[in-house]
């Protein structure tokens, strides 16, 4: 499936400068949502226990694999949104910083996870979800973007080094 025809470029969003790759064309088209969400799926290992997912367009994905593998859903947030006990870590964007929390209770310990975004692009956002899951001493199986930014370079940020992306600019 061409699945670029279903990503939108709006040129300086959020800021001037930035091309952003809009994802809602995708969304409303079932067909394309459905096997973007089958490819994700085929990137779990049956091993792994939860889905780690970011706020927010990574949880409309997350949520729709852990449907279909049976797989627990962890969120991870911006600072503030989550109710109870958390660990918290700063960030950079491509475009400014943030700082990303997660439950003290929401992963196990030690147990094996997966990660599921919509964007790779500098690589901050899915490290810093690394540095938040050293407090579980979890072991990261797989990392799943829908679209990768290649020449960003995000993938030399992260440690795990099995990484999958489905749509590359």
């Amino acid at each position: 499936m061409e699945l670029k025809k279903y990503i939108r470029d709006v040129p300086d969003f959020p800021k001037e400068g930035i091309l952003y790759r809009d994802i809602t064309p995708l969304l409303k088209d079932h067909e394309a949502f459905t096997y973007v969400v089958n490819q994700l799926s085929n990137n779990i290992p049956d091993s792994v226990n939860s889905i780690i997912a970011p706020e927010s367009r990574g949880f409309i994905f997350a949520s729709a694999v852990c449907y279909k593998t049976k797989k627990n859903l962890v969120l991870v947030r911006k600072k503030g949104k989550l109710p109870f006990k958390t660990f918290e870590v700063n960030y950079e964007l491509e475009y400014g910083t943030d700082t990303f929390q997660i439950h003290t209770d929401s992963v196990q310990k030690n147990s094996k996870v997966a990660i599921i975004d919509d964007l790779l692009a500098t690589g901050g956002t899915i490290s810093a979800i690394e540095d938040l899951l050293e407090n579980f001493n979890c072991q990261i199986l797989n990392i799943s973007f829908v679209i990768e930014l290649v020449d960003l370079l995000g993938r030399d940020k992260i440690k795990c080094k099995e990484i999958d992306s489905i749509i590359k600019y």
